[in-house]
C-alpha cells in the first residue's frame, strides 16, 4: 500500500512530500533500505530553483559526513552542493543523472536520485533528521516566506 504524499499547491506548483522517507532542513532526502539510504533533492527545492542542467557526483568509495557533501548541481538560478542527510560511505552514484540533469526536476523522487550510501551510524543521523511530516511543516514555511517575497517584489513593481 502506497502512503499519500503531503502536497501543498501555490500557484503553478505542487510541492510534494513523501512519506517515509527522512529530510534535513537543507532540502534533500534519504530513503532507507536495510543499510543503504538513497539521497536526492526535495521537489521543494527542485521547483525553487529551476531547471537543473549540470550535476557532479562523488566517486564509489567517497566517505560522506552527514550534512557534508555528496556532490553539486547547477541549475538556470544557482549552484549548490547536495547536502547529505546521512553518513557513510558511496555505493553507488547515478550516471543516468549526470548525462540527463532534467530527471532531477521531472522525478525528484524516483529516477532523479543522487547517490546511494553505505549508512555507518544511521542510529546517530535520524536524531538529526526530521520524518515527513516535520519537513512538510518546515517546507511550508519556506514556501510562504519566499510566496510573501514574490507578492512583495511583485507590488513593489507595480508603484
Amino acid at each position: 500500500m502506497v502512503k499519500e504524499p503531503y502536497q501543498i499547491k501555490v500557484d503553478k506548483w505542487t510541492f510534494t512530500v513523501p512519506k517515509g522517507y527522512f529530510y534535513n532542513e537543507n532540502d534533500f532526502w534519504a530513503r532507507i533500505d536495510g543499510q543503504t539510504a538513497t539521497v536526492g533533492i526535495t521537489s521543494y527545492l527542485q521547483n525553487h530553483l529551476s531547471d537543473i542542467i549540470f550535476v557532479s557526483l562523488p566517486e564509489v568509495g567517497t566517505k560522506i559526513e552527514q550534512f557534508g557533501e555528496a556532490g553539486s548541481f547547477e541549475s538556470v538560478k544557482a549552484a549548490l552542493d547536495v547536502i547529505s542527510p546521512v553518513s557513510g560511505s558511496v555505493v553507488e552514484v547515478n550516471n543516468e543523472l549526470v548525462n540527463s540533469p532534467d530527471l532531477a526536476n521531472s522525478d525528484p523522487y524516483g529516477k532523479g536520485w543522487f547517490v546511494k550510501i553505505e549508512l555507518t551510524d544511521f542510529e546517530s543521523d535520524k536524531e538529526n533528521l526530521l520524518d515527513a511530516k516535520g519537513y512538510f511543516e518546515v517546507m511550508k514555511k519556506k514556501v510562504a516566506k519566499e510566496h510573501e517575497k514574490l507578492k512583495g517584489t511583485h507590488t513593489a513593481n507595480k508603484t
